[in-house]
Order: C-alpha cells, then sequence, then structure tokens
C-alpha cells in the first residue's frame, strides 16, 4: 500500500513538472495546441482502455475496425480477473495480444500511448482525463465525464490549454436518426420547442447492505480508490455497486442514465445553462437494503427564453410511462417529436403521428453493459477528429454542460432545497449548493489547474 501510495505521488510530481513544460513550447518546441494535432491523417494510433468492465463491449467494433487504423496496445484495470476476461474478449475480433497492466498511472505514462479511453468508475472520469491530457494523450471519456461541476470546468481548462481532442460518451450525438429529427427541430418541423421531458425507467432490485471485509482477490483497492478519501473496504462495492453507496464513487441514476437524455433534450432546446433547479427525489423502493441514493426523481430544469426540461427517472419501478424504457419527448408549438436510441416520432400538435423513423442500428437500452452501431460511431468520429478528418459530433463542452445539469440536480436533492443558477454558467445563487460546487480529494490528488 505504501509503495502505491509514493508511486503515485512521484506520478503526480513528475506531471506537474510535464505540465510546466508542455504549457509553453510543449514537446520538441511546438505550441501545447500545435502539438495536439500531430498525428497524421493516416498514421496508426496507439490506443488503452481503462475500466474494463460493462462498457468494454462497446469498444470492440470501433479499434478492431481497420478503417480506423488503431492499435490496442494496453488492456488497465484494478481488478486482476476483468483484465484476464477483457483479453480473452477481445483476441475474438483483433489477432494480437495487448499488454495487461494494473494501474491506469503507468498507462497515462507510456509514451507509446497516443489515445485513452477512460471507462474507469465516475471518480476516475475527470481525473484520468485531465492526467492523460497533460500527458500528452487524447481522451474518449465514458459519461459522466465528471464527479463534481468544478471537475466539468477543469475539463474545459485543460482542454484550452493543451489542445488535445476530448470526447465524452453521449453516443446518441453520432445517432444518425438523433441528428436528423433534431436538425429538423431546430428548421422548425415542430414550431418553436420549448419543453423536452427526458426520462429513464428501469427495474433494478435490491442491493446488498455493504459490510466492511477484505477486499476480493486480484483486486487493487489503492488504486481503485484513485483520487477519492481514503475508507475500508465494504463488500460488493467494485462491481457496479460504487454507483449507489454514497459519494465517494458514483453519481446516482442521474449521472448515470440522465446524461444522455439529458444531452439530447438540451440540444433539441439550444440551451445551455439553467436559471432555476428544482427536484423531488426519494428512496422508495427495498427501504432497508444497501441503495443509499434516491431511486426515484423528478427534475426541473428552466432556462432563458421561457424553455424548460424535465428528468423523469425511476431505477426501480417498471411502469412504462412513455411506452419506453428510455428517451426524450421534445414539445413545440406545432407539434411534438419522441426520440429513443432506436427510433423517432414525429407528431401534430393533436397528437396525429406524421411520421416515424426506426434505425438499422442495435445498441443498449437499459440493459447492462454496452455495445452497438451509435457507440461504433461515435468512438470512430472521436479519432477521425483526432486527425482532423472530422468535426466531433459532441465536443467535450458539450458534454461537461449537459453533465452539469445531472450534477445540479444531484445537489438540489442532497441539499433539500431548489435553487436559482446564473444562467451564463451555471453557478448555483445558493450557499449550501455551491459547498457541493466541488469536492475533498485524497491528499496529493487534488487538482494542480
Amino acid at each position: 500500500m505504501n509503495n502505491d501510495k509514493n508511486n503515485r505521488r512521484e506520478f503526480l510530481k513528475k506531471s506537474t513538472l510535464a505540465t510546466v513544460g508542455l504549457s509553453s513550447l510543449g514537446a520538441m518546441g511546438f505550441s501545447a495546441k500545435s502539438y495536439g494535432n500531430i498525428i497524421g491523417a493516416n498514421d496508426r494510433m496507439n490506443v488503452a482502455i481503462a475500466g474494463l468492465g460493462r462498457r468494454l463491449g462497446a469498444f470492440y467494433a470501433p479499434i478492431s475496425d481497420p478503417n480506423n487504423n488503431v492499435r490496442l496496445v494496453t488492456l488497465c484495470d484494478v481488478m486482476e480477473s476483468q483484465r484476464g476476461k477483457a483479453a480473452t474478449n477481445f483476441a475474438k475480433f483483433i489477432d494480437y495480444k495487448p499488454k495487461l497492466e494494473n494501474s491506469i498511472l503507468k498507462v497515462i505514462e507510456d509514451k507509446e500511448i497516443d489515445v485513452l479511453i477512460n471507462a474507469t468508475p465516475d471518480h476516475w472520469h475527470a481525473p484520468g482525463t485531465w492526467l492523460a491530457v497533460e500527458n500528452g494523450k487524447h481522451v474518449y471519456v465514458e459519461k459522466p465525464c465528471s464527479h463534481t461541476p468544478r471537475e466539468g470546468e477543469i475539463l474545459l481548462e485543460y482542454k484550452k490549454k493543451y489542445g488535445k481532442v476530448i470526447q465524452m460518451g453521449n453516443q446518441q450525438r453520432s445517432s444518425d436518426h438523433t441528428i436528423e429529427i433534431i436538425n429538423q427541430i431546430h428548421n422548425g418541423v415542430i414550431g418553436k420547442a420549448y419543453m423536452a421531458t427526458a426520462f429513464y425507467i428501469n427495474q433494478r432490485g435490491e442491493v446488498p447492505v455493504p459490510k466492511e471485509a477484505a477486499p476480493p482477490a486480484g483486486l487493487d483497492w489503492e488504486l481503485f480508490q484513485g483520487p477519492a478519501p481514503r475508507r475500508k473496504y465494504t463488500h460488493d462495492t467494485w462491481n457496479y455497486n460504487w454507483h449507489w453507496y454514497g459519494w465517494d464513487y458514483g453519481t446516482a441514476e442521474t449521472g448515470n442514465n440522465a446524461t444522455h437524455e439529458l444531452d439530447v433534450a438540451r440540444w433539441a432546446l439550444q440551451v445551455e445553462y439553467p436559471k432555476h433547479v428544482h427536484v423531488d427525489a426519494g428512496k422508495y423502493h427495498f427501504v432497508n437494503d444497501g441503495w443509499t441514493m434516491y431511486d426515484t426523481m423528478l427534475a426541473t430544469f428552466k432556462f432563458d427564453g421561457e424553455k424548460t426540461i424535465q428528468w423523469d427517472g425511476k431505477s426501480r419501478n417498471g411502469h412504462n410511462t412513455y411506452g419506453m424504457d428510455r428517451g426524450t419527448i421534445i414539445y413545440g408549438t406545432e407539434g411534438s417529436v419522441i426520440v429513443n436510441r432506436s427510433l423517432y416520432r414525429l407528431f401534430d400538435r393533436s397528437g396525429k403521428l406524421i411520421r416515424e423513423t426506426k434505425t438499422k442500428s442495435v445498441e443498449g437500452s437499459t440493459n447492462l453493459g454496452g455495445g452497438g452501431d451509435m457507440t461504433t460511431v461515435h468512438v470512430s468520429n472521436f479519432f477521425n477528429a483526432i486527425r482532423g478528418k472530422e468535426k466531433q459530433n459532441s465536443t467535450i463542452d458539450d458534454g461537461a454542460v449537459s453533465t452539469l445539469l445531472c450534477h445540479l440536480a444531484n445537489i438540489s436533492h442532497r441539499i433539500g432545497e431548489s435553487f436559482d443558477c446564473n444562467p451564463s454558467n451555471g453557478h448555483i445563487y445558493n450557499r449550501k449548493g455551491m459547498e457541493l460546487w466541488s469536492k475533498a480529494y485524497e491528499k496529493g490528488w487534488e487538482p494542480k489547474i
């Protein structure tokens, strides 16, 4: 354990020194921004994946696609069994063996790697990304891109300083049918769009009450915690239930899933930061189990221009309110649209169906796990953006603002109060709320920018 801490401190020390060197002239005398674009349009890129859990399947297709011209150099996870399983699974798609690594810090320090795919738990998303960026890497980071509102701001500061491509896994931004209907909404197909309801419905079951236990064999608990304040391991925390066991690692269901639908709603309404946030939320199912978050939330975000977004999240009640388990309804003065990952339906003002368009793509809905054509396109778009061959379908700026809505809803629930926000940057006009804008880090892990 002491060696792990010493290694971390040494890495962060070197990382800070690297920051000083790259911030002015960068490597080889290039400006930081120019250095970020040094990879040629046809050059092979070396990729590492950190976090080999349920999202791993999303990356088989884009990495093995010869058109993307990438090589998987390293598979990294703090759980030994995950590394072995990932190597076995990838062997079905590639004809070479990537290295297996325990420490994301070693991956970030590896000069051979051009791109980090960061699919770690939520509390690692932003720190893993900014450490990789300041060490010369482009980053595809899974949602939510940050663990706090301040971390979202920091990511934008790193992007500006280093000129690297950062893209969040809000893969519906690369969905053909979604792009098509959003463009039509922007061109007035439903008149003026004024309100959107984003929703998610699942039937998650009971989870164990966390009890102090030895970390399971093969788990590096020190590295799992990473930037988070240290605590004793509790049973079954590492395997997905970190989402529900307090705020050290997860962002509840809103950060876990609302990120996607709120992103579509914000995109459709062409809004940025809200001016008011109101939340009703609570834990109503399996009240004595280990789930410490709310499992039901109705959040309302008010924006300038008389526009409103609602989030209806039901984690453990499968009532099919909207006829599908996730999606976004956009209301306009002359009609409405419902869109999800597989289709959109356009209605006139009377509610008559005008058109339905289904995609041929396959993408998971509320099922655990990842993968699908939409993610493949999104990751490929990220690779091509690095090479300068495509414009990003969604920049980290988009990802950070959509993730902020999730944080604002969580903060409103945690303090038990509604609040007004600054519509220019999302900052909260509430002292208790603003205290949760950032968080405490394990000593030595504090952001340096």
